[in-house]
Parts: C-alpha cells; sequence; structure tokens
C-alpha cells in the first residue's frame, strides 16, 4: 500500500479553477471506517456547486466529490466487510472526497455492487437514485394519484420519473424537447416543454377534474414556490433544490405539505437505523439498475486528468450525460 495518492484538491475562493491535482498523504481507516480504492468516480451538480460556493468544513486541499465505487482495500477495527469487494458510495460532503485514488468512508453506509453491475454504471447511482427515492418516499398515498415531474431530462428526475411509475403513480412531467419520445416510451402520461408558454393550462385542461398530488421541483426553492397553486388539496410540494423558507400559499387554502430533500445530511444527521435504511435502499437500486428494472441515465466519459474541465462542461450543460471516468 503507497504512502499518498493522487487526487483534485480545492482552493478556497478559487472556484473550479482552483482545483489542482496533489498527492495526498493515504488516510488510513480507523474503527468503523473503509479505505475504498477507486476505480470509478461520478459526477453531480452539488460537486460543482460546493467548489464554487465553499463548504464550512473545507480547507486549501480538501478533495470534492460525493459519488465513487471501488474496492475495498483496507478496513478499520469492528468492520465485517471483505477485502476486495466491490463497493459504491455517496460520501460526506464534509470530509475528502471521491475525486481521489482512494476515498475514506463510513462503513455502515458503503453499498456492495451486484456481480452483474459495471463498476462505472455503479458510480452513477447513488446520489442521483437515492435523492429520487428519497423525494418520492416524502410522498404519502393520496386522492389522486397525479404527479408532476420538473425537469425530467436530469438524471435525479429521470430515476424519480421511473420509480413513481413503478409505484403506480400517473407522472406527468416537464422537459426539453429532445427528452420527450423516451419519457413517453418509459410511461408519462405527457411531456411539456417548460419554455412553452402554456403548459400549466396543457396540464389543467388533460388533468380535468383531477387534483394534483405531487409537485417535484429539481430547479430551485423560487421555481418551486410559482408552481404550488398547481397542486390540489392536501397535495405535496417537494424541493429536490432548496427549500420553502415560507409558505407559498395562504394558510387554510389548499392545505399542501412542503417537504425538503437532503441526501447528504444523512452523515450528519442521520442515526444508525437512517443509515441501514439508506444502504439497503442504495443496494435494491444498484441490483434495479443491474437488471434492467431501473434505467440509469447515458453516461459520458472523460478522463481523471480533465476532471475540472468535465465539472464546468456539467455546470455549463453544454453536453447531455452523467459524467464518468475510470480510474
Amino acid at each position: 500500500m503507497p504512502n499518498d495518492h493522487q487526487a483534485w484538491g480545492w482552493t478556497p475562493g478559487a472556484g473550479l479553477d482552483g482545483l489542482q491535482l496533489i498527492r495526498k498523504p493515504l488516510p488510513m481507516p480507523g474503527p468503523g471506517q473503509v479505505l475504498v480504492a477507486n476505480q470509478a468516480i461520478a459526477l453531480n451538480p452539488v460537486d460543482w456547486k460546493i467548489c464554487e460556493w465553499g463548504h464550512a468544513d473545507w480547507r486549501q486541499g480538501t478533495v470534492p466529490g460525493v459519488d465513487g465505487a471501488g474496492i475495498v482495500v483496507a478496513v478499520g477495527d469492528g468492520v465485517d466487510l471483505p477485502l476486495g469487494g466491490r463497493v459504491a458510495y455517496h460520501q460526506s460532503l464534509s470530509r475528502d472526497g471521491s475525486f481521489a485514488e482512494h476515498c475514506l468512508l463510513d462503513a455502515n453506509l458503503v453499498m456492495h455492487i451486484p456481480a452483474n453491475l459495471d463498476i462505472a454504471a455503479a458510480a452513477t447511482v447513488p446520489c442521483p437514485a437515492l435523492t429520487a427515492w428519497q423525494a418520492l418516499a416524502k410522498v404519502a398515498e393520496g386522492a389522486s394519484r397525479d404527479v408532476l415531474v420538473i425537469g425530467a431530462g436530469g438524471a435525479v428526475a429521470y430515476y424519480l420519473v421511473q420509480l413513481a411509475l413503478q409505484r403506480g403513480l400517473q407522472v406527468w412531467a416537464t422537459a426539453a424537447p429532445k427528452h420527450h419520445a423516451h419519457l413517453r416510451e418509459l410511461g408519462v402520461a405527457e411531456v411539456f416543454d417548460y419554455q412553452s408558454g402554456d403548459w400549466q393550462g396543457e396540464l389543467r385542461h388533460a388533468l380535468g377534474e383531477r387534483p394534483l398530488h405531487a409537485l417535484f421541483d429539481t430547479v430551485s426553492a423560487a421555481h418551486a414556490a410559482s408552481l404550488a397553486h398547481l397542486l390540489g388539496y392536501n397535495g405535496h410540494l417537494v424541493c429536490i433544490q432548496d427549500r420553502q423558507e415560507q409558505a407559498p400559499l395562504p394558510a387554510f387554502s389548499s392545505a399542501i405539505s412542503l417537504h425538503e430533500v437532503a441526501l447528504n445530511s444523512v452523515h450528519a444527521h442521520g442515526r444508525l437505523r437512517d443509515r441501514q435504511v439508506l444502504k439497503a435502499e442504495g443496494e435494491r437500486l444498484l441490483q434495479a439498475v443491474a437488471d434492467g428494472r431501473l434505467l440509469a441515465p447515458a453516461r459520458r466519459d472523460f478522463a481523471f486528468e480533465t476532471l475540472p474541465v468535465a465539472l464546468r462542461q456539467l455546470k455549463d450543460g453544454s453536453r447531455v450525460g452523467k459524467w464518468v471516468t475510470r480510474l
């Protein structure tokens, strides 16, 4: 085992331009921890956002990145994981992340990868698929089974559409026109162009007298608030980006419920049972992708040495696909 390893280090206040390829001491696992040699790393929007916004726990040389997959190469006391096992993970934002040759993780949150799933495919699952699962879990049964997913061309919403359909919900969606045909093939009732001036009217006409039971927004808190009026009585407004700081509708009107989705918070605020449930659900999602019961977004490969360039292209939206690199 080497004494150090290669990693992308962050520079305070420099954004994506401040990412530097450096060498850091190789961390050794303590009690309850596991060291993973990364074989694949996936990019998520949260990665470029925190690189630009900063984080209270980040310092010069902190390694960004939340999603990865690789091989267990060392374990700490109390960890019952075999060396050489293939695992995927979603790392805490408060610790060195996945943009490196190795990653030190809490053993109770790493997820076993099915034998029939490519490791690069596995790396792309944790953040978007678990976020989609959490978002859907917020919504209880209601008088209507009609739900609306905003931005269904993105990875989180793409998984969410499929999970909602598998739950037996009637799914409506907004997305860029290039995604419409595929989303209809999945079973979405109708897909609307979010740049169309009257897509909300088209949705209301299609629903008729049926209320919209849930709305999943992947844009922003302000955008979600602007759509709250579409929900029916006792409906659910689920924010996957930001959260509602103020109720978007008057009190004692449609009585909608407001939901915040914060996957990474499990590291700081989740108890053992929360972690066990998340791990089990992650492994179920990985198996569903392996079996073809859950389709993953198309992958876009990049070289580890060009990671900042790929992050910038992810931010700009200039290339479609889920960015992943193999090590």
